[in-house]
């Protein structure tokens, strides 16, 4: 199934995302210390330079040939080579849990929104707030939404909020996330 997202400003990237769960699940990872855009475009850069996104490909090629792929201009993340380690260590893990197939961290078993959000934070590199932020990508834009999954997300979860990438659906939503974004680290400084 193919969703509509806009999430990149980049149709092909946003096209990736809609379609491909360990592209959205990269790009999420990629999400930090780096605008939400070039994040969520990492994942398409990828897809171009490897012919493809496949977790079993990424999780056993050798290192130093996987962070020159990500470091290639323009590199995938600000920090490609820490970053590429940590997308490889995601894969491995995806493929050592849940044999390569993305989509059984939300679907095996029919689990609770609770239960999504427990297996998302044991995924490497996702702490809580990650892992809300993409359950929330999860409910309101992939139509993932298992039983509690707006109570598991928190405030993330919450209809008509703009506090995440989870909200971006168009330019007008991508500039309310970032404002409240500068609000909330202003407010830390203070």
């Amino acid at each position: 199934m193919t969703r509509s997202l806009y999430l990149t400003q980049d149709a092909e990237a946003d096209a990736l995302l809609g379609r491909d769960p360990l592209a959205l699940l990269l790009g999420m990872l990629l999400d930090q210390q780096i605008t939400m855009e070039k994040a969520f475009t990492g994942p398409k850069t990828l897809a171009e330079r490897l012919g493809g996104l496949d977790v079993n490909r990424i999780a056993t090629m050798d290192q130093e040939e996987f962070l020159a792929v990500c470091a290639q201009p323009p590199a995938i993340h600000r920090f490609p080579g820490s970053m590429g380690k940590r997308v490889q260590t995601l894969c491995q893990y995806l493929v050592d849990t849940y044999e390569g197939e993305v989509e059984r961290v939300w679907q095996e078993g029919d689990p609770s929104g609770r239960e999504v959000l427990k297996r998302l934070k044991a995924l490497p590199g996702f702490g809580d707030q990650k892992a809300r932020i993409f359950l929330a990508l999860l409910g309101k834009q992939w139509e993932v939404r298992p039983e509690g999954w707006r109570e598991a997300a928190g405030a993330y979860g919450e209809d008509g909020v703009r506090m995440s990438i989870a909200d971006v659906v168009d330019e007008q939503s991508l500039e309310e996330v970032r404002t409240w974004k500068k609000q909330q680290k202003a407010a830390a400084k203070k």
